[in-house]
């Protein structure tokens, strides 16, 4: 999926309650624990089922950093 279809099911399936294409653009650029990513064309694509793993973990240290992150009900 593009980018912009996997910032779109971060917040769909509740992983962070934000995430733009632009956020997985710089993360692409700069984590190396970033899973793989091809080019089609102008849009860069990654396959979602390894990707999810890398979302999930990484809105888990993001809601450690700063509450604001924190999907609703977690601070209970």
């Amino acid at each position: 999926m593009t980018f912009r279809e996997a910032a779109q099911r971060v917040v769909d399936e509740g992983i962070a309650p934000t995430m733009s294409h632009q956020r997985i653009s710089q993360l692409h650029k700069k984590d190396e624990n970033f899973p793989p990513v091809q080019q089609i064309g102008r849009a860069k694509v990654l396959d979602w089922r390894t990707a999810k793993s890398y979302f999930v973990a990484h809105a888990a240290k993001a809601a450690n950093r700063d509450s604001r992150r924190r999907a609703p009900n977690e601070d209970e």
